[in-house]
């Protein structure tokens, strides 16, 4: 394994330079079942050694333990790293396991404050709305973003699930740097519509879950199996019953691909998620989750991987042979309102 940095690339027009892949650090200890923070901590100091800077973190990520865990990491390099977290997904008081969607400014301004407290930090480098509420116009929720940017408590702006009509109509009230949804060889929804009109803005795309949230690594094959009972995966239409059966022999093309090069399936699929940037003619910085320093990596070397013509030819069809939808309910990503 090479210490060699990754190269950096600029999110947006005017956004932060950041390693060509980042780190998606929900699991770290949330939603991905028992964890041990010692090994995590150990992935996030690897990650930055081999040049990866952009750290992708939620408030709802166990209601805000997620920042507070990375908060030291952040404060030891703050110079080093770009912070993005993201607001969106209240909490009830009376049932902290339910989650709902607000965009209303007074909840930006209280969701802002909560999370540069837990971050500690006194400015967050990339805020995102993490889900839309249809009911406020994307215009007033961008336009309390930006009063946030014009107060020094946020550097950039992003957006997550968004439409492209959506995208359009924010990066209108003020620059977006980036936005946020899974694409990989199992989700290319985005591609239709929101991807076009990110080129055409010169806003960047950071995919998330790029290794379909572990399937296309083939570390699991059925959820409710595989997986502990606190894992959300067991609650995603793709990973359970016939849908997982279905989905773990698509996984075949990945895997000769793999063995050809002595590569693991899911440097095949991060370099695919790379290689979008070129093919799609954009910026694109895939963010792959892990807790475990060997992971990333390995995941970092998917960047010096470039598929072949050929290689690419024989990935292209898995996505559209894909059993069940994303998430339960669609309503709440962009594909579910384009």
């Amino acid at each position: 394994m090479t210490d060699a940095r990754i190269p950096t690339v600029r999110l947006g027009e005017n956004g932060p330079e950041v390693g060509v892949q980042g780190l998606g650090c929900m699991g770290m200890n949330f939603g991905y079942g028992p964890t041990d923070a010692g090994q995590a901590r150990a992935a996030l100091d690897r990650a930055l050694e081999l040049g990866v800077t952009l750290y992708d973190s939620a408030d709802a990520y166990g209601a805000g333990e997620n920042e507070r865990f990375l908060s030291p990491f952040f404060k030891a390099h703050r110079d080093e790293v770009v912070i993005a977290t993201k607001f969106a997904l209240s909490i009830p008081p009376d049932d902290p396991t339910k989650r709902i969607i607000r965009n209303d400014a007074p909840y930006i301004r209280e969701a802002v404050e909560a999370s540069l407290k837990r971050l500690d930090v006194d400015v967050i480098d990339l805020y995102y709305m993490h889900r839309r509420d249809v009911n406020v116009p994307i215009e007033e929720t961008v336009g309390t973003m930006a009063e946030l940017v014009r107060e020094g408590k946020v550097k950039h702006l992003g957006l997550s699930e968004v439409t492209a009509e959506e995208l359009r109509a924010a990066h209108a009230v003020h620059p977006i740097a980036a936005v946020q949804s899974e694409w990989s060889l199992f989700s290319r929804d985005i591609e239709a519509r929101v991807v076009p009109a990110a080129r055409d803005l010169g806003v960047a795309l950071v995919p998330y879950s790029p290794l379909g949230r572990g399937f296309l690594t083939g570390s699991f094959t059925n959820a409710e199996q595989d997986l502990t009972a606190d894992d959300f995966r067991r609650q995603q239409p793709r990973f359970t019953g016939d849908n997982a059966a279905a989905n773990a022999a698509l996984l075949e093309p990945i895997r000769a691909i793999a063995e050809a090069r002595g590569a693991t399936l899911g440097q095949i699929a991060l370099a695919w998620a790379q290689q979008r940037a070129s093919v799609a003619g954009l910026t694109v910085v895939p963010i792959p989750g892990t807790r475990k320093a060997g992971r990333v990596e390995e995941n970092v070397a998917a960047t010096r991987i470039t598929l072949t013509e050929e290689e690419l030819a024989a990935l292209e069809p898995i996505a559209s042979q894909v059993a069940g939808d994303r998430y339960p309910d669609m309503r709440f990503a962009s594909a579910g309102r384009e």
